[in-house]
């Protein structure tokens, strides 16, 4: 890997950060946009050039990474990098969905730039440590050549040749992520107005079949506690859930399940704005409920 490498990031909220500032630790020139000027200026701080537009991102990198938060921000950002003039490569981290990858790819493609539909999973503690499943969709061949930038990001998997597979992979991930935070919720608020305590219902769980990632992480850290912290915000997760909805109906496939999560995420996105942690999804089911879930150390 060389030193002299340019990469473009665009995109530096609270995933892209990371993400750019593992590129800048692992020796990668980064020239990074976002409207967010605090996180700018900190990269900058750590040896990042600052640009004006991601146009001009695309005229002084070669491969141009984008971490954005809708799917409409992305086609506006990706017509802006189809208009650089040094451009080759356009890795997506961001979510969506696989109908926007695709528009997106064929964008660029008429520009002579590739696409790579690659989201990312493992929020922004993992965007932190390079620990994220990076769900790369190109050509086989395309994705090995930037193997090494990918894998500074985080684990990269490889799983189709198409723009939206990658997509389309992140959804199913998000959908059941969304859904451990969901039931969660509904199973331990049950349990509390049932007088069980909260720091053994987890202890429980963990301990036999019902553990997933909300049990063993997002609410020991964040709810048990009260801090509602976890990093990633409802509207997003909302937006994510909603994807894999619409996607799961233009296929065919019943989303039960998902309709309910959805719903779920939608009302607690309307009380604690787009911008609530995910986590407080558990006080909405808690203010229905008439119950808090409250670790022994938070009493």
């Amino acid at each position: 890997m060389s030193t002299m490498q340019e990469l473009g990031f665009i995109g530096v909220g609270r995933m892209g950060i990371h993400m750019a500032g593992r590129l800048l630790e692992a020796g990668y020139g980064v020239t990074v946009f976002d409207l967010n000027e605090t996180n700018v200026a900190r990269l900058v701080q750590r040896g990042a050039k600052r640009a004006a537009s991601p146009a001009e991102v695309a005229s002084t990198a070669t491969t141009v990474l984008a971490s954005l938060p809708t799917p409409d921000i992305v086609k506006k950002v990706a017509a802006d990098v189809a208009t650089g003039s040094t451009v080759k490569t356009f890795i997506d981290l961001s979510t969506t969905g696989p109908v926007a990858a695709k528009e997106v790819a064929a964008v660029l493609a008429a520009k002579g730039i590739a696409a790579v539909d690659a989201p990312v999973s493992g929020g922004p503690s993992g965007a932190e440590k390079g620990t994220v499943a990076v769900m790369v969709a190109c050509p086989k061949d395309l994705a090995e050549t930037l193997r090494p930038i990918v894998e500074v990001i985080g684990k990269m998997f490889w799983v189709g040749a198409e723009p939206g597979q990658g997509q389309a992979m992140k959804l199913v991930n998000n959908i059941l992520s969304a859904t451990a935070v969901a039931m969660t919720s509904e199973a331990l608020a049950m349990g509390a107005k049932a007088g069980l305590d909260a720091d053994t219902m987890i202890a429980v769980i963990n301990a036999g079949s019902g553990r997933n990632t909300a049990t063993e992480d997002k609410f020991p850290r964040c709810v048990l506690t009260r801090r509602f912290d976890f990093g990633f915000s409802v509207g997003l997760m909302h937006k994510d859930a909603k994807l894999a909805v619409q996607f799961a109906e233009s296929l065919g496939v019943p989303m039960i399940v998902g309709n309910a999560v959805n719903q779920l995420l939608s009302i607690t996105e309307s009380i604690e704005g787009f911008d609530g942690d995910l986590t407080a999804t558990a006080r909405t089911v808690e203010k229905w409920a008439g119950v808090e879930i409250k670790g022994r150390a938070a009493k």
